[in-house]
């Protein structure tokens, strides 16, 4: 079939992108040391810059919001300069670039946090089943099970929303086009919207507008520092893993659609939870969140090209982000527009490493 929404151009709050195939978050576990972006890094996304938008990896907002060994941070000078030769090579390359912005939450361990104190979370609820990655005390890196949190006393909320704030003036300065807030799976704000991981009895808990009112109270502080007009937020109605247990996912994502819209925010990112075990979203669900969110609505979640174009033409959706395909396919548009063959993706070189399944993936003038 052809491909003629998909590979056309698309407005974003105030800006234009290329085309409405997107590149989405995708943990690599490829930072430096002090969790800083390198030149490897901005090689591997400066490769991918033919996509519409490029969200990158989730980067951790300060050291508390770190789960994983090896994911680039932005609440260094460091981390802000590695990141800027990574929008540099990006936008040398004709692209625009989204920087996710991250606090992991309870999903985290105490190798991980300064001091060795314990990971954060709205109640001190263990994540069941969940893991996380650290570097163990002997120098080896492993996959470890996650701590039980402390729960985060109402006088640090205002220093967690001032880390996004922070970090957003940061990813401003170093050039990036948009940021994405990192709402979804199972993170430390998805965990305030959620049922099962909030228990809390102040402002904060309970009804679902106190367990939105930290992720409405970030936007509006990084909206500040960027323009709304430069604020994507990601979401994951239904999400399974990570502990997460959630009674009102899609009553929350409806009330947070308008409430983005009524922000003017410039997209919002859903996170199908199927690659999860969770349960495939309704059409009737994804026309809700069309007509409550007038800006950009992008979907995300094993979509091939001609069901991406099947999403744009029914005006569900504006935009498909695509994960492995991208892995392994630095010119994925080329391919999707000439119905070349994909590369497919190395599951053993997902997470650390160097060059190998990393920038060394073909493209189709190789």
């Amino acid at each position: 079939m052809s491909l003629d929404k998909l590979l056309t151009p698309l407005t974003v709050g105030k800006t234009t992108v290329a085309n409405r195939v997107w590149m989405a978050p995708l943990t690599r576990s490829r930072a430096g040391a002090g969790e800083v972006p390198g030149p490897l890094n901005a090689t591997y996304y400066a490769q991918r810059a033919n996509a519409g938008l490029i969200v990158t990896e989730a980067s951790q907002i300060s050291r508390q919001g770190q789960g994983y060994a090896w994911t680039p941070g932005i609440y260094t000078d460091a981390q802000e300069a590695g990141w800027k030769q990574v929008v540099e090579q990006v936008h040398g390359a004709g692209g625009r670039i989204s920087l996710q912005l991250w606090h992991v939450g309870r999903i985290s361990h105490s190798l991980l946090q300064e001091g060795g104190q314990p990971p954060v979370a709205p109640s001190a609820l263990i994540a069941e089943g969940a893991t996380c990655f650290v570097v163990q005390p002997d120098g080896t890196p492993a996959r470890v099970p996650t701590e039980t949190p402390r729960a985060l006393a109402l006088e640090e909320l205002p220093g967690i929303v001032a880390d996004y704030a922070a970090a957003a003036r940061r990813a401003k300065r170093a050039g990036f086009d948009f940021v994405e807030i990192h709402s979804a799976n199972g993170y430390l704000l998805h965990q305030f919207l959620a049922t099962g991981a909030n228990q809390r009895e102040d402002g904060y808990g309970g009804s679902m507008e106190n367990r939105a009112r930290l992720l409405l109270e970030v936007i509006d502080a990084v909206a500040a520092e960027l323009g709304a007009e430069r604020v994507g937020v990601r979401l994951s109605p239904h999400f399974v893993a990570h502990g997460i247990v959630d009674a009102e996912t899609e009553p929350m994502a409806r009330y947070l659609a308008a409430e983005f819209s009524r922000r003017g925010l410039a997209y919002l990112h859903i996170a199908e939870p199927d690659w999860a075990g969770g349960p495939v979203l309704s059409d009737a669900f994804r026309r809700q969140l069309r007509e409550a969110f007038t800006g950009a609505l992008v979907f995300c979640g094993n979509y091939s090209a001609e069901k991406a174009e099947q999403l744009i033409v029914s005006g569900i959706g504006d935009a498909v982000a695509f994960g492995r395909p991208y892995i392994a396919n630095p010119d994925l548009v080329a391919r999707f527009a000439r119905g070349a063959a994909l590369n497919q993706p190395d599951p053993a070189t997902f997470y650390g490493g160097a060059e190998h399944g990393y920038t060394d993936y073909p493209a189709l003038a190789d």
